[in-house]
């Protein structure tokens, strides 16, 4: 499967490249043609033929050899069916192991913890039932819904893993689109960048702050705070969590905590 996969949008890509393009666009409908005149199967779910290198896998080598020294090439969605491959600084969203890691009162219901369907769906519960998008943002929110499905226009269909309303002690009132990924799952700025275009779009009067959170070892909860600047995703906080039983923090722990400003 992941070798049909490569090789059909490797062949979509060498069809529409030329040396200077920096840019794109093509249809989902042509993996069916390269697939019929290539004499390979034809993928039963095309959009997960094209899912799969937009945020699970990497581009096939004769794609990133394309990309010059610091670039990389990604896939957005550029409407219903279609696409844009387009060349972009490389950008790695990626918790730092050095980080210090704040411990915080472990409040999630034991029931949770043990019935949780997977590590996407038990961050996002640990996350909400232990107020962490509170914590780090420093805004009161409240989960609004889970994996949101929604077209964005100009791009299409997009899912949003969760997303909160807040407000702060000011009166600002916030969305905040949260993506969520497993230890070996990578952040996505494709994802990043449709979650800023779709709260414009559904929530032009909120202020967006966008949120990717990620389980690290040892129990660890990184959480990014994401924007946009000159149409690239940068990182502008992070913070590492670690959800412990209040008898494991320590009173040097709360001293230590105090003589902190951030």
């Amino acid at each position: 499967m992941a070798n049909r996969y490569s090789a059909l949008i490797e062949a979509v890509f060498l069809r529409h490249f030329t040396s200077n393009d920096q840019s794109f666009e093509f249809g989902r409908e042509e993996l069916v043609e390269i697939a019929t005149s290539e004499g390979l199967a034809v993928p039963k779910n095309l959009g997960d033929a094209i899912y799969s290198f937009r945020y699970r896998s990497d581009l096939p080598d004769a794609i990133r050899a394309k990309a010059p020294s610091g670039h990389e090439w990604i896939i957005e969605g550029a409407g219903r069916a279609r696409y844009r491959f387009r060349c972009v600084p490389v950008a790695r969203i990626e918790p730092r192991a050095e980080l210090l890691a704040i411990k915080i009162p472990d409040a999630t219901p034991e029931i949770i913890g043990a019935n949780a369907l997977g590590d996407e769906q038990a961050l996002l519960a640990r996350v909400r039932y232990n107020r962490l998008i509170d914590l780090f943002l420093g805004i009161t929110a409240f989960s609004l819904q889970n994996h949101l499905r929604t077209t964005v226009e100009g791009i299409g269909q997009i899912e949003i893993d969760e997303i909160y309303v807040g407000v702060d002690r000011t009166g600002r009132q916030f969305v905040v689109p949260v993506q969520a990924k497993g230890g070996s799952d990578r952040h996505g700025v494709v994802q990043s960048s449709q979650d800023f275009a779709c709260c414009a779009q559904k929530f032009p009067n909120l202020i967006c702050r966008a949120v990717s959170a990620q389980f690290m070892a040892g129990e660890r909860i990184a959480l990014f705070e994401l924007t946009l600047s000159d149409g690239q995703v940068k990182v502008v906080d992070e913070k590492h969590y670690v959800l412990s039983p209040s008898t494991e923090i320590s009173v040097d722990d709360l001293r230590a905590y105090a003589l902190r400003t951030t």
